[in-house]
């Protein structure tokens, strides 16, 4: 027996309604991608990639992981983390090139995800479930939770399995819980909490989204643990106990999902003003037009390297351009006072000048507390009867 999808009620419905409302909008942007849709979608995956690590213990910058998931080489993170980053970047590629025609999920798919992630630590068993019993342990050394004993683990996960791939149910709540019952199985040595974040977004990228990079919570996540863990074991009582209902659990995650849906819709206005921003400038200043995306991610406080620049060129224009090209372009932006130089031939890193970076500040906008979208579904009027 594993958790069971709960039982919805009007306010989770209506919940639901909202966050489709949320998503309709964001595919009114994403449906026909528009110039800027590459820099948005980098900076999207790099920020889950980020949340998710995070929350395990390995911390980077946006900058550093959108530099590994471009296989660059990044500024500061160190090699453990690098490493880390790496391998949730492959899983997270394969689960985002799957989504277009999803399998079923299968055992083979969890273990090769999982391998993918933990390749790099081999004493982790990367791709097996674990041997032997695990707990988790707070700071002070207490026990906080016990999983279900290994004898178990096998038919658990294919119970688990055999939930996500029943499609009848709203698209959010199984795969909220796909994370739950992977989590609480905790089949692997290591790895059970990145390997169920990534689950879960594979269930959200497979349910039809336009755009399936912007499918998941694991941002939000990353910067809400403390309520994650909570929420968690406000479900689990310590112990795997499938008996308990996980609708506290489903509520977080469609919380996220509505907070996660608004930070996203301002950050597509912000990427379009900025693109616009930059595209003026790189015509103020006679720079190549194939400039303006290299231009959006220095904006942000992002360095850039050659090698960089011409990937970002391919991916906004579609042009291969040579060393030489990029060298010149490069010069061209500095020589405009957009981007200044450190560090001398290989070893040279380009950043923004304080005219670059005012184009940043000029383009964000407010920020504020997130709705909580349980609070506004309570406020909305009700029609006679339908209370």
């Amino acid at each position: 027996m594993v958790y069971e999808l709960p039982a919805l009620d009007g306010s989770d419905h209506a919940v639901l309604g909202a966050i489709d409302g949320l998503a309709k909008e964001l595919r009114h942007y994403l449906v026909h991608p528009r110039r800027w849709f590459g820099t948005l979608r980098r900076a999207t995956v790099a920020r889950a990639v980020q949340g998710s690590n995070t929350i395990e213990g390995y911390h980077a910058s946006v900058e550093d992981v959108a530099a590994v998931l471009e296989d660059e080489e990044p500024m500061d993170a160190d090699s453990e983390t690098r490493h880390a980053i790496a391998g949730y970047r492959d899983a997270m590629t394969y689960v985002l090139q799957l989504a277009s025609d999803p399998p079923k999920v299968s055992d083979a798919l969890v273990k090769s995800l999982h391998f993918m992630m933990m390749k790099h630590d081999l004493s982790k068993h990367p791709g097996s479930w674990r041997p032997g019993p695990v707990w988790i342990e707070s700071a002070t050394g207490a026990v906080v939770y016990e999983a279900p004993d290994r004898e178990e683990v096998d038919g658990l996960v294919g119970e688990a399995l055999d939930q996500i791939n029943d499609d009848r149910g709203p698209v959010m709540v199984r795969a909220a819980m796909a994370h739950l019952n992977l989590t609480l199985i905790h089949p692997f040595s290591d790895g059970n909490g990145r390997m169920a974040r990534c689950l879960q977004t594979f269930v959200l990228a497979s349910g039809g989204i336009v755009a399936p990079e912007f499918a998941s919570i694991e941002e939000y996540l990353g910067r809400n643990t403390a309520q994650y863990y909570d929420a968690l074991t406000d479900v689990a009582a310590g112990r795997w106990s499938p008996e308990r209902s996980a609708l506290p659990w489903v509520r977080f995650c469609l919380t996220a999902h509505h907070r996660q849906a608004q930070t996203l819709l301002r950050r597509v206005r912000e990427t379009e003003a900025l693109w616009d921003y930059c595209d003026q400038l790189a015509i103020a200043h006679a720079v190549p037009g194939r400039c303006v995306e290299a231009l959006c991610h220095a904006a942000k406080g992002w360095r850039l390297r050659r090698s960089l620049y011409v990937k970002l060129v391919k991916s906004s224009t579609g042009q291969d351009i040579n060393d030489p090209t990029a060298t010149r372009d490069l010069r061209a932006m500095v020589d405009a006072g957009l981007l200044s130089t450190v560090g001398e031939r290989r070893a040279r890193v380009y950043e923004p000048t304080g005219e670059l970076r005012a184009s940043w500040s000029a383009t964000r906008l407010p920020r504020g507390t997130a709705d909580d979208p349980y609070e506004l579904v309570a406020r909305q009027p009700q029609l006679p009867g339908l209370a």
